[in-house]
């Protein structure tokens, strides 16, 4: 239809579903024209049925993909119809099982050379079709269990966004918003230390006019995250990665990665070959973006905060 011309894959969801009701509408002509009095959505359940066996409610819905209740209420209706019969499990009374009436396992067979003449005609689409609906739909189902369209849909949104965050450098202007990013998550699940205030309160005399650096994301002009280059005195370690915060408002946006990046090509150009930073594993999105940045544990070191339980290093050389 010229409308999904317009909205483009977009409306999947309603291109399938005109699409169904257009399948369903002729299954029901189908029946009809055998003479039978059946409705397209018991099908699946139907099937199962006429295999033979009683099966409970709860077993038919794992079998075929729907909800227990939507499955429920198909069963009442069958049952209504006189097609479904009831029965107490022989094992467990509590246990209600369903079974084909005599009147279902009629139909059943009367079903059967319907069921061959649709087959047929559905391969007759397929060899006339250049593409084979039914095998696509096998595959779509399977990448949709790997990871399914509303999974996909947020990880588009958040490649999308990510591209509209800008990393800057550090600026005066940018003074509170450093500290305030940085103030709200340490108060979260901490409290503010000694070496916090000093850098918070003066970020240009503590850290940049010591050869460090600061990053700053901002997302429609906003600062939304903020990363330092600290340098150190350490013989074993350059520089360390400090004071990273990003906004809750503003996650999902990859603003850690891209401001992590943007410390670690700092401190590249600076000729450092380690680097070093400090965390608490409570903080477990944060260390996991350190892996994946590629800092790996280290131990053995003392450290100013008293929330930090672990240190982890990258090594520059290898990165």
């Amino acid at each position: 239809m010229e409308i999904f011309e317009r909205t483009g894959k977009v409306a999947l969801g309603s291109r399938l579903r005109m699409f169904t009701a257009r399948i369903t509408d002729d299954a029901a002509k189908v029946y009809q024209s055998y003479q039978i009095d059946f409705t397209p959505k018991w099908f699946p359940v139907f099937f199962l049925l006429s295999e033979g066996n009683e099966k409970p409610i709860s077993e038919i819905a794992n079998e075929i993909g729907h909800s227990q209740p939507s499955v429920s209420k198909i069963i009442k209706e069958m049952i209504a119809a006189g097609l479904v019969k009831e029965n107490m499990n022989a094992d467990d009374k509590r246990r209600t099982v369903v079974s084909l009436s005599f009147k279902g396992k009629s139909i059943s067979k009367k079903l059967n050379q319907q069921l061959i003449d649709v087959e047929a005609a559905v391969e007759d689409i397929i060899s006339e079709a250049r593409h084979n609906l039914w095998e696509a739909l096998a595959e779509w189902e399977y990448l949709l269990d790997q990871k399914n369209l509303f999974q996909r849909v947020q990880e588009q949104r958040k490649l999308r966004e990510s591209k509209e965050v800008q990393i800057v450098d550090y600026e005066d202007k940018y003074q509170v918003a450093f500290k305030e990013l940085n103030e709200e998550w340490i108060k979260k699940y901490f409290v503010i230390e000694e070496p916090d205030r000093k850098a918070l309160e003066n970020p240009r005399s503590y850290i940049l006019d010591n050869g460090g650096k600061i990053f700053v994301a901002l997302y429609n002009g906003q600062a939304v995250g903020v990363c330092s280059l600290m340098k150190m005195n350490d013989p074993d370690y350059d520089y360390e990665l400090a004071k990273m915060a990003v906004s809750p408002a503003a996650q999902g946006k990859k603003i850690g990665w891209l401001l992590g990046q943007a410390v670690i090509n700092a401190a590249k150009e600076l000729g450092a070959t380690k680097l070093y930073l400090e965390s608490n594993t409570i903080l477990k999105p944060a260390i996991n973006l350190y892996h994946k940045l590629g800092f790996k544990k280290v131990v053995g070191r003392e450290t100013p905060y008293a929330r930090a339980n672990i240190q982890m290093e990258l090594n520059l050389l290898n990165s």
